[in-house]
């Protein structure tokens, strides 16, 4: 591993916190690592992380433009959406689709409209 660079870690905005921990945490698994606010009224700082996938969310005006997209590679990602599917999430249906450049994706919006694509390679004949 180089020791100069590491991999990055994307910042998401969120709007609604509610929102936000039931998708990141309740649907797709992630965990808090920290979360931060300067005093009670202030905006969600917070790192969420799943496996080797980190993600810094922030409802904090100017850390991001709501709408980003995000690429997490994913070793089965059809095995994810069996997983996701089974947990019945109101808010989200997701499927996989084949891509003509050699992946499976599956695309889905977080509650702030950032669209996280979790991609797996697949062999092409």
């Amino acid at each position: 591993m180089s020791r100069f660079m590491q991999p990055a870690i994307p910042i998401l905005r969120s709007f609604d916190e509610d929102a936000t921990r039931a998708f990141y945490l309740g649907f797709l698994g992630f965990e808090v690592a920290f979360e931060h606010r300067f005093d009670a009224d202030a905006p969600l700082y917070m790192e969420v992380r799943r496996d080797a996938c980190v993600i810094h969310l922030s409802e904090h005006y100017g850390d991001a433009m709501p709408g980003a997209a995000l690429r997490i590679a994913v070793r089965d990602v059809h095995g994810l959406c069996r997983e996701l599917n089974d947990k019945s999430f109101k808010y989200a249906r997701p499927a996989v689709q084949r891509q003509d450049w050699g992946e499976d994706e599956m695309i889905i919006r977080d509650p702030s409209g950032n669209r996280l694509v979790f991609s797996t390679p697949v062999m092409m004949p």
